[in-house]
């Protein structure tokens, strides 16, 4: 790993230690899954690197590196080989780097599986569960309790991550667990924020390769059109994410905002170029064969719309890109929408009675300080 600058820890985690040789599983030898796996060894976790089946298992072996999904990354010595099922039963944290679309079936497996009552586990997808649309950490919750679950979010595009470094979040309702999981990142050389909002952080993940998607889609028709694009598409799932209690530093910190112009920036960035290739007229159903890998926009933009609809929560841009995607909306309507769409109005607060001096006052009692009296009427 090339030297660069270390990360700036913060006194808590500083403070914190997490024994070296604790045993992590990564499901899903992919892009991201194999970075993660990289800076997992790099973190003092022995780690294995689960792939989908042992052919593919043994080529990896073999190569000592993911030529397919991650070329130019060599594997640490200490990183381990496996293929999905094999060593869950001695491993204390199991990342899950499969698309949201089969989720599902892996949980399932994972119930099955001889998984240690402590072990936790932690999502690496960006995309909603069919066919509700659940959230990754929601679906995980329900069957291992929130104690044991988090995710992973922020702008970490995987080979640069591996080389340069990311910007990654750790959440979880588990403090002990987000601190656990931060450390380790932080000395692999990452920097990593904490955060107890996985859902809202799950959600800024998605609504951001959604805006990728669409403002790829938009950009030639202008920055302006691309810029609306993705700015509606963030605000129409904010509102959603808010009724699920999500917080507004997880859609404008890392998670979100960062996220959002470290994928609309990329050139490789598949949302992106599934936009740009959607706008030069390639049906939706052709995009992922001819990138080569799932584009986990493509089955999450509908699942979202249909969970924003099921929430009643108006979102016609995001509704729109869906049809976009189906081939249902042509392209020049898709434009005329994102032009025209007037977001609903701001929620008005009225100026307490009184003025900004009562205001004051309420906030001096907010702080323990004796409240003002009041001014004369």
């Amino acid at each position: 790993m090339p030297d660069r600058p270390r990360p700036h820890v913060p006194a808590p985690l500083k403070e914190l230690r997490v024994p070296f040789g604790r045993r992590a599983v990564v499901v899903g030898a992919g892009s991201f899954g194999t970075a993660v796996a990289v800076l997992l060894t790099r973190g003092g976790l022995r780690t294995t690197l689960q792939a989908r089946t042992p052919e593919q298992a043994e080529r990896l072996q073999a190569d000592r590196a993911n030529d397919v999904y991650l070329p130019g990354v060599e594997f640490p010595s200490q990183l381990r080989v496996g293929h999905i099922g094999n060593g869950l039963a001695r491993a204390e944290f199991v990342f899950l780097g499969v698309p949201s679309l089969g989720l599902d079936e892996v949980i399932a497996g994972l119930r099955r599986a001889e998984l240690g009552p402590r072990a936790s586990l932690v999502s690496l997808a960006k995309g909603l569960v069919p066919p509700d649309g659940l959230a990754p950490t929601i679906m995980m919750r329900d069957s291992f309790g929130p104690r044991r679950v988090a995710c992973i979010g922020g702008p970490a595009h995987a080979k640069e991550m591996v080389h340069e470094g990311a910007g990654l979040v750790a959440a979880s309702a588990n403090q002990a667990l987000a601190n656990a999981l931060a450390q380790v990142f932080i000395r692999a050389g990452v920097v990593c924020e904490q955060s107890n909002d996985p859902v809202g952080v799950e959600l800024a993940g998605i609504a951001k390769n959604a805006a990728a998607l669409a403002a790829g889609a938009t950009e030639r028709q202008g920055l302006n059109a691309a810029g609306a694009a993705a700015g509606h598409i963030f605000a129409e799932v904010w509102r959603y994410a808010e009724g699920r209690g999500a917080r507004p530093e997880s859609m404008i910190g890392l998670a979100g905002t960062g996220d959002l112009v470290a994928t609309t920036l990329a050139p490789q960035s598949r949302n992106r170029r599934a936009g740009e290739m959607l706008a030069d007229g390639v049906p939706g159903e052709e995009i992922p064969r001819r990138i080569g890998q799932a584009v986990e926009s493509f089955e999450t933009v509908p699942l979202l719309a249909r969970a924003l609809a099921g929430a009643r929560v108006e979102a016609p841009v995001l509704t729109g890109l869906a049809r976009l995607i189906a081939g249902d909306l042509p392209l020049d309507d898709w434009m005329a929408l994102v032009r025209t769409t007037v977001p609903p109005p701001a929620r008005w607060h009225p100026t307490p009675r009184g003025g900004w001096q009562r205001g004051l006052s309420r906030v001096r009692g907010w702080f323990g300080e004796p409240a003002a009296p009041e001014p004369p009427r």
